[in-house]
């Protein structure tokens, strides 16, 4: 769980960056992916690691730079909390789609769950009205908690029998090679970075993109998808106070209300995934992550 909750707030500095980068939301993941996969291949060959890729990874990828566009576009339309609270629905999503693939069969827990995340976004929005930014920003958050909850999901199998290196590595490029012709098209292709705007995209895709989903998909072979689609709720809250301290962006109540819910949320899947003692894991130097 340790790993799981370090790339939660890896991923919820993230959020940040959508606010300090000038750039389209495809210009922004583009640059991302390429940077954490250089580096996770640079990483791989120097660790002698196979860097073969496969068909699965490849949709995997195409998934991925669908995720990443409507989470920087939520967080340029209505601002970083919006976004991110839009994006922690995923839980929700991941509870359906783990039922509809059977893999699982819904407990009163995982409804609670359901409960208290759907309660926590509609506490987000002032009003329902498509004209507010804020509901189409909100619209961009929940598609990338609906896209993630895919990839949560598919790289649950994934990890069974990859590395967790090797399928961040090639999610990334192949996002990033689905990417490049969209950004051609995409209204701002035009607008090149400046040299501290190509810097913080570095730092996005080093320790916020090749580090951060590193350590989520390593911790998927841990726990269930839908308990760390649920404990990755908790990104909103790292996201909301970061923005209020870096950006001066300043939460509302509702959306206070909303981090409270999904905290709550993500407390009853933690303590859900602790498993039970068992003396013979007990032994001295022995950790669980």
């Amino acid at each position: 769980m340790v790993s799981l909750h370090l790339a939660v707030a890896l991923f919820g500095v993230a959020g940040l960056f959508g606010a300090w980068l000038a750039l389209p939301p495809v210009a922004i993941v583009l640059g991302r992916t390429m940077v954490a996969a250089l580096a996770l291949a640079a990483l791989a060959l120097g660790m002698r690691e196979s860097l073969r890729g496969d068909r699965d990874l490849a949709a995997n990828g195409a998934v991925l730079a669908l995720h990443w566009v409507a989470f920087f576009a939520a967080i340029q339309a209505a601002g970083v909390a919006v976004g991110l609270l839009g994006y922690a629905s995923f839980p929700l999503w991941t509870l359906v789609l783990e039922r509809a693939l059977g893999e699982r069969r819904a407990a009163a827990r995982d409804w609670l769950v359901a409960v208290l995340v759907v309660a926590g976004l509609a506490s987000t929005v002032p009003s329902f009205d498509w004209r507010d930014e804020t509901v189409r920003g909100l619209a961009w958050g929940i598609l990338s908690g609906a896209t993630f909850a895919c990839l949560a999901v598919r790289n649950r199998r994934l990890a069974r029998t990859r590395t967790a290196r090797s399928i961040a590595l090639w999610q990334n490029a192949f996002a990033a090679l689905c990417l490049v012709p969209v950004a051609l098209f995409w209204p701002g292709a035009g607008v090149w970075p400046t040299v501290r705007e190509l810097g913080l995209i570095v730092v996005l895709g080093v320790a916020c993109t090749a580090l951060a989903h590193t350590l989520f998909v390593a911790s998927l072979s841990a726990v269930t998808a839908h308990t760390a689609s649920v404990v990755a709720a908790l990104e909103p809250v790292y996201g909301i106070a970061l923005a209020a301290w870096l950006v001066g962006e300043r939460p509302t109540a509702g959306m206070l209300a909303g981090c409270a819910l999904l905290v709550a949320a993500a407390i009853v899947a933690s303590r859900a995934a602790l498993p039970a003692a068992d003396p013979h894991d007990a032994a001295p130097g022995r950790m669980r992550d």
